[in-house]
């Protein structure tokens, strides 16, 4: 946590492929960062598939983690950190994470938690979502397979319904809330277009948006220096800047 008031709170959400964690670089890491930076910082372990179910695919036999326990539980963490915090909530993810706080920013009138009882009283909207390299379609051509695999499951992945439904690109809407969105274009893990397919969705709708494209740096640097490169080491500096410049959110004096 900061000293004194937080800017703004921060709920962060690793990438894995739906399948684990990357906790230390695309997590605790980024918490860290945020925190010297005068934001409160969550660190969401939301459910996933599990490392066992990619080596053995147990979960052609049993449900396991699957859609919609991941937006179950960062619908969670938004209620909770609103009910707490009387400032702008917002959600940064990567990867497969990235996949997760773009579906809250699309889905958010949808509320999943009704499955356990739970109805909140506050916005399940963030305030600002943060896809970092994040997975975005699950039916077009550079689609992460392992993704939407960890997050349909082997048999639900089958069903073109479902694909449709999670691919974002097909679900902006006019309340979309503000994205900061960044990836590389030599990304060997999720492919750029991606990122490219939201950003053109993003425009089409007018939602404001900062889409940063950088040649080179990879996948998974997340906020660790030793991952970085001369380009994407400067992605944390543009994302506070970015901040400060939304009207009435983190940061900024308006």
């Amino acid at each position: 946590m900061p000293e004194g008031e937080p800017r703004a709170a921060v709920i962060v959400c690793p990438g894995g492929s739906y399948h684990w964690h990357d906790m230390e670089t695309e997590g605790t890491s980024v918490a860290r960062w945020l925190a010297s930076e005068g934001y409160a910082a969550y660190v969401l372990k939301y459910r996933v598939a599990g490392k066992f179910e990619f080596a053995s695919k147990y979960r052609s036999l049993l449900r396991g983690h699957r859609h919609p326990d991941m937006i179950c539980d960062l619908q969670r963490a938004i209620q909770l950190v609103r009910e707490r915090y009387d400032g702008p909530v917002g959600a940064m993810g990567f990867s497969a994470g990235g996949h997760l706080v773009m579906s809250a920013g699309e889905f958010f009138d949808t509320n999943f938690l009704s499955r356990y009882g739970i109805e909140p009283e506050v916005s399940l909207r963030p305030d600002f979502v943060a896809p970092i390299y994040p997975v975005v379609t699950f039916c077009a051509a550079p689609v992460h397979k392992r993704s939407r695999l960890g997050l349909l499951g082997e048999w639900t992945v089958l069903r073109k319904e479902m694909r449709d439904s999670l691919s974002l690109e097909k679900h902006v809407k006019a309340d979309t809330p503000p994205v900061f969105l960044l990836n590389c274009v030599d990304d060997p893990i999720v492919d750029y277009r991606n990122s490219v397919l939201l950003d053109s969705a993003l425009t089409a709708r007018h939602i404001p948006h900062l889409y940063t494209q950088y040649a080179t740096g990879g996948h998974g640097f997340g906020a660790s220096p030793k991952k970085q490169n001369e380009y994407t080491s400067q992605w944390q500096e543009l994302f506070i800047n970015w901040l400060k410049e939304i009207p009435g959110q983190a940061g900024n004096d308006e």
